[in-house]
């Protein structure tokens, strides 16, 4: 086992990254130290750097790891099975209660008392290694390779969840508003899943990538009113603007869903009377438990569903944070270890 741990980390709000050495707690009974090859870079990993006001410092990013086992706690491997050598991800969560009906379920994003998560008053991804829960370590499918396994294991999660959810038949149709970073996954998932999936965008510019990601239809959001009225069984909000929400719910069906998975900057002022009246749902959805993660990975091996990267040295991490922040990345960037 490491000594020191080699990072990259922000040692006050809102500073760049830099690199940053550090000794860690003793390995505990219940946990698994990582080589770390490969971290997605995912936009909390920028938010985190104090816009939620949550962060403590240093700050080490980096919530979609993955990397290697090398070295188990006295007990890690009863708990998860896990050897030496396996190939593991980490996402959002790094532990919870284990004993609430949510987490027995396997839905521990809805721990009643609180997940704990991967960045979230604990050192991420951004270092050579790590050290966390073995319960939380994700065996990646050997089909999977690892700059794509990153970015599914908080982007994927995020947008499969819903649709495991909130869909309980065949012959769905459902819209995927943002074809971004979470979005361009959605739509994978759902085509591969055997539903109609439209992409719901404000300008034609990634028309042709979404058809390519398994898309049947390609709607203008200002045309959507016209073309695709009470046509969707669920939609999948990954934008995190303000919307004009009745004209989102007139485009689902009676029983329709729509989800929301982007965080919204205002709240939303809610139309009662389609509510109602039509039996229509705005719900939300938040990562996923281990239940659905498990599932996604071997979904996601199986079917081919990779994640669209563009890849770089974590020591590139300040310039492919600009990039994120720039709107420039298509769809997820990917930092691979280069410590020395």
């Amino acid at each position: 086992m490491a000594t020191t741990f080699k990072a990259w980390a922000a040692l006050n709000a809102k500073e760049k990254l830099q690199p940053y050495e550090y000794t860690p707690e003793p390995l505990a009974d219940d946990q698994i130290e990582v080589k770390v090859t490969h971290n997605g870079l995912c936009h909390s990993d920028i938010h985190m750097k104090n816009d939620w006001g949550n962060s403590t410092y240093p700050f080490i990013p980096g919530h979609e790891v993955i990397g290697n086992v090398v070295a188990l706690g006295a007990n890690a491997e009863k708990l998860s099975g896990l050897k030496i050598g396996d190939r593991v991800g980490y996402g959002w969560i790094r532990d919870s209660c284990g004993f609430c009906e949510s987490c027995i379920e396997g839905q521990e994003n809805l721990c009643y008392k609180g997940y704990e998560g991967t960045i979230v008053g604990h050192h991420g991804g951004f270092q050579n290694r790590i050290r966390m829960p073995a319960k939380f370590a994700f065996k990646i499918p050997e089909k999977l390779e690892s700059q794509y396994a990153g970015p599914l294991m908080c982007a994927g999660a995020t947008v499969y969840n819903p649709l495991r959810l909130f869909i309980d038949r065949p012959n769905v149709k459902v819209g995927i508003i943002g074809i971004g970073g979470l979005g361009h996954l959605a739509v994978q998932f759902a085509s591969k899943m055997g539903f109609e999936v439209t992409a719901l965008s404000t300008s034609f510019n990634k028309k042709e990538e979404a058809m390519g990601f398994g898309c049947t239809n390609f709607v203008l959001l200002k045309e959507a009113s016209e073309k695709v009225p009470n046509y969707f069984d669920l939609i999948i909000n990954t934008s995190p603007y303000d919307m004009d929400w009745n004209m989102l719910l007139g485009l689902l069906r009676p029983n329709g869903k729509l989800c929301l998975i982007g965080i919204p900057a205002v709240d939303m002022k809610v139309p009662v009377m389609p509510i109602i009246f039509s039996q229509k749902t705005i719900c939300g959805s938040i990562v996923a438990g281990r239940k659905f993660t498990n599932e996604m990975l071997e979904f996601a091996a199986l079917n081919g569903v990779r994640p669209k990267i563009e890849l770089m040295k974590l020591s590139q991490c300040n310039e492919a944070m600009e990039k994120v922040l720039a709107n420039k990345a298509r769809y997820r960037v990917v930092l691979e270890s280069d410590f020395e």
